[in-house]
């Protein structure tokens, strides 16, 4: 009886210590939301001080959780920032890099080691949904009729449901895992460059059809009642409405995290809203006195609330870190005549800031930046600097997966700071690139902020104004402190300082890496 009664404790011992494991484990891995807004500036929020419209849902993220005041993505462009959010590794290492034409290849290589993959290695269902602009397929660019692979699907998401490229270029329809949904083969696509026959309708030859006119560049192939940058035939019964964007987001979104509520799963949301051509659905058009712009950031924000009203009544708020950023900074007139500039009244979409996108002053790569987790984040306004391109090593970490040393050479493990933790440090430096492989650079390193201009120009400063390229030394030093807004050039007062910075962006574009290697980094 003694020996009965023993093994039946250690056998109620084994089963609490394995429930006790399977709890800490669930506790320990999150599901992850990443929503990742397009052309916001740190000062389209309320949250951030925006007065000329309101993001109730934003905010609530915000008051809940971090809100971060030095939080980045790593380039001004989209997909430099979208590649290094993935690949954890700065953008300008890459090849390809430059903002994806309409027929780009796969920009990340299959077997590339991502966030996506990282979660999945971990466990995690894993999807994105929204816009891609990464390029798709072979060495010869998508086979829009066929199979659309490599994608992402090969580099760790078990599904997609994208926006192939970005929306003021062709084609607009949806890819679905590795097919063009919808498609007729009777009625193939075709995407090209070249005006595919002389009658084919354009925004030039046929502007006086157009529902929202161009200011300049966009005016190829028309759908929708706009025209777009590069061409297109074909494929009518797969096409979308730009109107209908948000609600198809939201819409798979949900059903994915139905579909996988009783496992971890990582979610990345990545809107279109608020790029050009802003076109809202009609339930929000004329809510701001912005225009289409303002119009497309309180759409951003009802997507939010979709989102956070879908794991609350599904019970996993508690279990889900919620990650808000922006791909970079705003602008304005970027081709379409939707009088975001002329609207644009006392807001100051990038805040204190110079610069927006195109630009790597700070208003060019310094965005909202919002950490939620509740009842593990405490709500706090955070200074400490973050960036979009540390998530991967950051998930890493909150997962227990190793990186190995040629993998996420640029993201830093600051899952401390992101997390709220007291006393947690961000990054020590951080590199900010406009576009590609060659043009402007920033190094931030504490309050110092050096700027390598190599083409000799850079889009700066005017809020009030659109962006302008200007002619500007080659290198550039402000003390972020004094002057945030980098109007003050102080390197003829500090070279030692400014010499010491040069040589440390050189150093780090040149070793090809910045992450330390070792396991433990």
């Amino acid at each position: 009886m003694k020996l009965l009664r023993q093994s039946r404790l250690l056998h109620w011992s084994i089963a609490l210590l394995v429930c006790f494991v399977t709890v800490a484990r669930g506790a320990d891995r999150p599901n992850i939301v990443v929503i990742m807004a397009d052309d916001m500036g740190y000062g389209d929020l309320s949250c951030y001080g925006a007065t000329a419209l309101s993001t109730p849902h934003i905010d609530r993220l915000a008051a809940g959780g971090a809100r971060f005041t030095s939080g980045y993505c790593s380039a001004s462009t989209c997909t430099p920032t979208r590649y290094s959010l993935l690949t954890g590794t700065y953008a300008f290492r890459g090849e390809r890099t430059g903002i994806a034409p309409p027929n780009s290849p796969a920009i990340i290589a299959p077997g590339t080691e991502t966030i996506a993959s990282i979660l999945q290695r971990a466990g995690y269902a894993t999807a994105v949904i929204g816009k891609w602009h990464l390029g798709l397929g072979g060495p010869d660019g998508p086979d829009w009729n066929g199979d659309l692979k490599p994608g992402p699907l090969e580099i760790g998401f078990d599904h997609c449901f994208l926006l192939p490229t970005t929306n003021d270029r062709v084609p607009q329809v949806y890819v679905q895992d590795h097919r063009v949904l919808n498609l007729d083969p009777a009625d193939p696509l075709w995407v090209g460059d070249k005006k595919p026959s002389p009658d084919h309708p354009t925004g030039i030859t046929h502007r006086d059809t157009l529902k929202m006119d161009w200011s300049h560049g966009h005016n190829s192939t028309i759908h929708n009642g706009i025209s777009r940058i590069g061409f297109y035939t074909g494929g009518h019964a797969a096409r979308f409405r730009d109107e209908d964007l948000a609600d198809e987001w939201v819409q798979r979104s949900v059903e994915f995290i139905e579909k996988h509520r009783e496992r971890p799963f990582f979610l990345f949301f990545s809107s279109h809203d608020l790029h050009v051509p802003r076109i809202p659905h009609e339930r929000f058009q004329g809510k701001t006195s912005l225009g289409y712009r303002g119009d497309s950031i309180v759409q951003l924000d009802w997507c939010v609330g979709e989102l956070m009203s879908a794991l609350e009544r599904l019970e996993l708020s508690e279990n889900t870190l919620v990650v808000f950023c922006s791909d970079n900074g705003p602008v304005m007139d970027d081709g379409y005549q939707d009088q975001a500039l002329e609207k644009l009244g006392t807001h100051r979409a990038a805040g204190p800031y110079s610069g927006g996108k195109y630009s790597v002053y700070e208003g060019g790569t310094r965005t909202p930046f919002i950490t939620s987790w509740p009842g593990r984040i405490r709500p706090q306004i955070s200074d400490e600097v973050v960036c979009t391109i540390d998530l991967a090593a950051s998930v890493a970490a909150l997962t227990g997966q190793t990186l190995a040393d040629d993998a996420c050479l640029d993201s830093m493990n600051v899952l401390g700071a992101l997390l709220g933790n007291s006393g947690a440090a961000g990054r020590e430096h951080l590199v900010q690139q406009d576009n590609g492989r060659s043009g402007s650079y920033g190094l931030r390193a504490g309050d110092w902020k050096l700027l390598r201009h190599d083409r000799g120009t850079s889009r700066n400063l005017v809020v009030e104004r659109e962006l302008a390229n200007t002619d500007v030394p080659k290198f550039q030093l402000f003390n972020l402190a004094d002057d945030p807004a980098e109007e003050r050039n102080v390197l003829e007062q500090h070279p030692e300082i400014a010499e010491k910075l040069q040589q440390q962006l050189a150093a780090i574009i040149a070793d090809g890496r910045s992450r330390p290697t070792g396991a433990e980094k």
